[in-house]
């Protein structure tokens, strides 16, 4: 038997589905599945980013860009996964992403927050997690710590909540949109943090002097854990792979069996099925939901994004690529690729989008980076 972690944060008893694969190691390394285009996946994901850093909005002081959750972090995580045999090196937009990422970081007391008024403290914690998460994620394919790196986790810690019950994390950037700036958002950032100290190469997290924050980090998302929406949890679980201890052996089980049972017939995942929780019930939620969102939990569709996401986390955490759900959720992504452009599908549970330019994009943006992580793991 299991507990299982549900969307009110009860507990709920239920039978195990597949035990062992909780505690197993994470894979490693990675080799594109079969029946998918890798290479019109890299060309999109590099024509996006380009379109972004050339984006008059995106555009930041000291010639800089923003650092967005659904376009600049999906794509430097994932890019690397993509390198033909001929790409030895990082592309011109990872290279250009981690040079706007470095400058940012050498010139943190000069450079102006993303957002100004009630966003500008918050903007400027999202991005110093963000900056080390990209950097730690860089460097952990490198094998070795930077100055850089350094330099960003210690602007990350300066920054984090030190009282109350949000204590250990940090404020994050708030704009009302699932599933990257809503109320619930500050969750997300906090697991993204763990990812990035979870990522770090060599012995950070035990020979770091900010041993003392990192425990505040772990216990918050802990204490917090049951009260977050699944897409939220995803994350965490994301990171618990790479920070072995930050959740017991059972907790990840629980979220493991949970998540296995929000998959839908077709092999996918839903994000309106897994943004909300009951306590996120509003007026302003409510006509999001019913009047303007792209897909309700009433009539929830797969996407690439959740999918993608949820897929990845699974497999990070040990389920292997050839679990039942895991190749269902395989074949729904491999299926579900649009091979003459190179993107997954995405729908935004905040608005009506067009996309087919532009702004339209960022959850294909997003779909497609996590569509990539999941198809590579071995």
């Amino acid at each position: 038997m299991l507990f299982r972690l549900a969307p009110r944060g009860r507990i709920v008893v239920f039978s195990c589905l597949i035990v062992a694969v909780a505690n197993a190691a994470p894979p490693s390394g990675s080799a594109p599945a079969a029946g998918w285009n890798p290479k019109a996946a890299a060309t999109y994901l590099d024509r996006r980013i380009d379109w972004w850093m050339n984006w008059p909005g995106a555009a930041r002081d000291h010639g800089t860009f923003c650092v967005s959750c659904h376009t600049v972090v999906a794509y430097v995580l994932t890019r690397p996964k993509l390198r033909s045999t001929e790409e030895k090196t990082p592309s011109a937009g990872e290279r250009r992403c981690l040079d706007n990422v470095t400058k940012r970081v050498r010139l943190w007391k000069e450079v102006k927050p993303f957002y100004g008024g009630a966003n500008s403290e918050p903007s400027r914690s999202t991005e110093a997690v963000l900056n080390a998460l990209i950097l730690a994620s860089r460097d952990n394919l490198d094998g070795a710590m930077n100055s850089d790196t350094v330099a960003a986790f210690a602007n990350m810690w300066d920054v984090q909540v030190t009282g109350g019950t949000a204590k250990g994390s940090w404020q994050w950037i708030q704009f009302n949109n699932e599933p990257w700036e809503a109320h619930d958002s500050q969750y997300y950032g906090a697991a993204m943090a763990a990812i990035a100290v979870g990522s770090a190469p060599g012995s950070y997290r035990s020979a770091t002097e900010a041993q003392t924050r990192i425990e505040w980090l772990r216990e918050y998302l802990n204490r917090e854990l049951t009260k977050q929406s699944p897409i939220n949890q995803a994350v965490v679980l994301w990171a618990s792979a790479h920070w072995p201890g930050l959740l017991a052996k059972e907790q990840r089980s629980a979220l493991i069996n949970y998540f296995l049972t929000k998959q839908q017939a077709d092999g996918g995942w839903s994000l309106a099925s897994l943004v909300w929780t009951w306590r996120d019930w509003s007026l302003i939620s409510l006509t999001k939901l019913y009047a303007r969102s792209e897909a309700t939990p009433l009539n929830p569709k797969s996407d690439g994004y959740a999918t993608g996401l949820m897929t990845f986390a699974l497999e990070q955490s040990g389920v292997s690529p050839e679990e039942k759900h895991i190749k269902r959720a395989r074949t729904w992504l491999i299926d579900n690729q649009n091979k003459k452009d190179g993107r997954w599908p995405a729908y935004s549970v905040n608005g009506k989008r067009d996309h087919s330019y532009g702004e339209g994009l960022f959850m294909d943006d997003a779909a497609t980076a996590y569509a990539v992580l999941a198809l590579t793991v071995k």
